[in-house]
């Protein structure tokens, strides 16, 4: 029975080229953090804290592993630093959006899940903070929609593509991972959730060469990759669902049981 639909967003919901992207990104977090560490290093830093978040276990939130990883030496900035992350998802960072293209239609399919009545969640990988977060869903059109639940830094224990991270979500919704449909772009990150009895859905609007970088930056890709149940452009996503729901195979929350 589909309780839940849970949305990737990184070239799911929003594309771009995550090397276009860090070159952007990098002046503005630079210049912010000029006065306590040279730029070489903060980027280091950077890259290896966001890297370290593949090991974290469930032991504590993915904001307390990146800033253990990150202030190490900086202890004393720890507030300062973390205050400073936050300023700059507040105000610099929107300028992205000039980066991101978004498919066609991404409202609408939301407006049309939602009479549907199941669960929607954004399932992006926690490597952000909240504000972060906002502000992609605002590129995309959506961040004023009601959401079961939004992945950020610190409100999860687990990255992608850990099944720890998927696990989490289905406990914070209070659901089983065999009532969830996942939608992503990523065989690796999205489509490893199939093996704790999660439906898939591949996107096939995005371009593979966009994630040269986060593909690159796997530790170790699990031996074994599955196929998706089902895949497709993003727009098809309400239809399956729809499909479904008249086949009898799922059914709405809150409809009456057989």
């Amino acid at each position: 029975m589909l309780r839940a639909v849970l949305f990737d967003l990184d070239n799911t919901l929003i594309h771009y080229s995550e090397r276009k992207f860090f070159e952007s990104y990098v002046p503005g977090i630079v210049r912010l953090f000029a006065d306590i560490m040279p730029g070489d290093i903060l980027i280091e830093r950077l890259i290896g804290s966001t890297n370290s978040l593949l090991h974290n276990n469930g032991e504590m939130s993915n904001a307390e592993r990146f800033m253990n990883d990150f202030c190490s030496g900086y202890e004393g900035l720890r507030d300062e630093i973390w205050a400073r992350f936050l300023k700059f998802y507040d105000t610099d960072y929107d300028q992205l959006r000039s980066v991101v293209s978004v498919p066609q239609g991404v409202r609408g399919i939301f407006l049309r899940l939602k009479e549907k009545g199941v669960k929607l969640v954004i399932a992006s990988n926690p490597v952000w903070p909240l504000s972060a977060q906002t502000a992609r869903l605002s590129w995309a059109g959506i961040e004023d929609l009601h959401f079961d639940l939004v992945t950020h830094i610190e409100n999860t224990s687990y990255c992608k593509p850990q099944l720890g991270y998927y696990r989490e979500i289905c406990q914070l919704i209070d659901e089983t991972p065999e009532a969830c449909l996942m939608v992503g772009d990523d065989p690796v990150n999205d489509m490893i959730v199939s093996h704790i009895g999660m439906k898939t859905y591949m996107v096939t609007d995005g371009d593979v060469a966009a994630t040269e970088l986060s593909r690159s930056g796997y530790l170790k890709a699990p031996t074994e990759i599955p196929e998706p149940d089902f895949q497709g452009p993003l727009a098809a996503v309400v239809d399956l669902v729809e499909d479904l729901l008249r086949d009898g195979r799922v059914k709405p929350m809150g409809a009456n049981p057989p």
